[in-house]
């Protein structure tokens, strides 16, 4: 799923480079930008095992919880230097919790939870960002932007049956990189691709979104697409990979 969207979006930036005539006049950009996204979310893979030995039990959260949706949302705040040079701050927690039932014995931190019972089972994965972009590419329907995200995970997975109880929580720096595009495919209208993420050593990270927005005039704008969050880490004291979708709507003010 990741690679089709950031080689369709590519695809399209290219085509565009090479139409003769590409217009060399940037957009003025705003000082300041705020954004909220929100929407639901999908589980599409979410396994652990904790520890990442025996006799602790991987199993599927996914299962254990359902597949969703539920409710989420984040919040960008952008300040724009200048022309080329912006930072980013990103904040978005994520939080979910339900009850459901194990079809086997499961050992999880120290605990053991019995099949047929209710179990009560959260995943909390917010995820707090900075980040710098630099505008390599200033066209006046097309931008383009790289740079770096400094990412503190907040991430905790419990489980509750009855009396028992255990969880595993992590906070730890997640070093990233970032690609950005806005292309005004008509007046008004544009396609936007934010990228986050990745890969290399026990883990990996990408959070990709891809959103069609409109304009409101000169200070707002409001837009909708598909983000996916996929990621997780394989190291001694835990095993955990997730597969996040989500359905977004947004709302851009621009000053």
């Amino acid at each position: 799923m990741l690679r089709p969207i950031l080689r369709g979006f590519l695809f399209l930036v290219c085509g565009y480079l090479l139409v003769p005539g590409g217009m060399l006049v940037a957009q003025e950009v705003p000082r300041f930008q705020v954004e909220l996204e929100v929407g639901p979310v999908w589980q599409g893979r979410n396994n652990v095992q904790i520890p990442n030995e025996a006799p602790a039990t991987r199993f599927s959260l996914k299962d254990l919880a359902g597949q969703g949706p539920w409710p989420t949302g984040r919040l960008y705040l952008t300040w724009n230097l200048n022309q080329r040079h912006s930072l980013r701050v990103l904040l978005a927690p994520l939080t979910i919790e339900e009850t459901g039932t194990v079809d086997e014995p499961v050992s999880f931190a120290g605990a053991e939870f019995d099949p047929g019972s209710p179990v009560q089972g959260t995943y909390q994965f917010n995820s707090w960002r900075v980040g710098y972009r630099y505008r390599f590419l200033e066209r006046q329907d097309l931008d383009l932007r790289v740079g770096f995200t400094a990412k503190i995970r907040d991430a905790k997975v419990a489980l509750a049956q009855g009396e028992t109880a255990s969880k595993d929580t992590n906070v730890g720096f997640v070093p990233l990189l970032h690609f950005s595009g806005d292309w005004q495919m008509a007046e008004g209208a544009h396609l936007l691709l934010d990228f986050d993420g990745l890969a290399g050593g026990p883990g990996r990270a990408f959070d990709v979104g891809l959103k069609v927005g409109f304009d409101l005039g000169d200070h707002w704008r409001i837009g909708g697409g598909y983000r996916t969050l996929e990621g997780g880490a394989d190291v001694e004291t835990a095993y955990n990979f997730a597969w996040l979708h989500y359905g977004v709507v947004s709302l851009t003010f621009f000053q």
